[in-house]
């Protein structure tokens, strides 16, 4: 018998490159985990066959998990165990990224820039604990081998836009990324968020050209590791590319800083591009001190660090001082979507 029950709990396709590296050191350490999916978002044939998914809600809850892990915003308070918020993203900056939604007994931050605002905010609420840990997925990233797309060397390029309509470059960005694929000097990848609005997922498609490809793929990591600068605008790809050194060129990021090219014109993108494919000595240290602010952690163990604070939890307690809220509404909002009222 394993002697503890982990339970991940998902909406997202993106879940699963976050969580496996979670679910390999939960193994290691010989105990159990089980996933359940919730809404109709997530490819069920993603999962492998040792991967065990649970049928329904009321399985979920007979399960008795000790800990929860969630890459999404919420989890119902029904489901037993201490609820555990991994993130589904390192882009501090995006609206929504500190509200406290009343779910989750522990927090386990990616690095300075998020923990100091969750500290203060433990403070103020006292129902949850922080822990920096690093993030999960990222224990793979910097071992990942690139990928391989293309046959003619070119300076690779990974255009991987956010979704939200008021922060995507997606439309913005067509006609000059259109033009210069056309001009055939470098060699594109494009990743959408699974959430891109379907309309220009299917205006990139006509782009048909040997040094164009659209990753459907929901691991990005080789894609990280094969690009020579990647261009977004807000997502929290971006992060994550910057953890390698890589630069960057935003559309109007929301909140740029210098580790970023950022333009605010498509006609910008061009000369851009030439700056990023030959970064000043001054924005490599830029991207370095900003990635050693988002996630100081290469070691490839951020895992190992969630499950240590999981651990203590179970064994000591929180150290905060109250109880999560019982939230009436939301708690009634969740049963009335996972249809279950025992």
């Amino acid at each position: 018998m394993p002697s503890k029950q982990y339970l991940f709990y998902i909406s997202q396709n993106y879940s699963f490159e976050i969580l496996r590296p979670l679910q390999a050191e939960i193994i290691a350490r010989g105990d159990e985990v089980k996933w359940f999916v919730t809404g109709n978002e997530v490819n069920m044939g993603n999962f492998t066959q040792e991967e065990v998914v649970l049928e329904n809600i009321k399985s979920t809850v007979q399960y008795n998990p000790d800990a929860s892990f969630v890459p999404g915003n919420v989890i119902p308070s029904f489901i037993p165990g201490i609820k555990v918020q991994v993130f589904h993203g390192l882009e501090w900056k995006k609206k929504g990224h500190f509200v406290i939604r009343d779910c989750f007994d522990l927090y386990c931050t990616h690095g300075i820039a998020t923990t100091v605002r969750f500290k203060e905010l433990a403070n103020k609420h006292q129902f949850f604990d922080v822990v920096e840990t690093g993030w999960p997925k990222l224990d793979n990233l910097f071992s990942a081998p690139p990928a391989t797309y293309f046959n003619k060397e070119k300076p690779a390029i990974l255009f991987a836009p956010t979704f939200s309509p008021s922060l995507t470059s997606a439309p913005i960005l067509f006609n000059e990324i259109k033009k210069l694929i056309k001009h055939g000097d470098y060699n594109w990848l494009v990743k959408f968020h699974p959430k891109m609005d379907k309309q220009w997922i299917a205006k990139y498609k006509t782009l048909v050209s040997d040094n164009f490809q659209i990753i459907e793929s929901n691991n990005i990591n080789e894609l990280l590791q094969w690009a020579d600068i990647l261009i977004s605008d807000t997502s929290s790809v971006i992060g994550e590319f910057s953890l390698l050194g890589k630069p960057v060129i935003a559309l109007n990021n929301s909140n740029p800083g210098d580790y970023l090219l950022n333009i605010s014109e498509p006609e910008q993108l061009s000369n851009a591009i030439t700056a990023a494919l030959s970064p000043t000595e001054q924005l490599k240290t830029a991207i370095d001190n900003y990635a050693e602010g988002l996630h100081p952690y290469k070691d490839g163990q951020s895992s190992a660090r969630i499950l240590d604070a999981v651990e203590h939890i179970l064994s000591k307690g929180k150290s905060s001082k109250k109880s999560l809220p019982r939230n009436l509404f939301r708690n009634l909002k969740q049963r009335k979507k996972l249809k279950y009222w025992r």
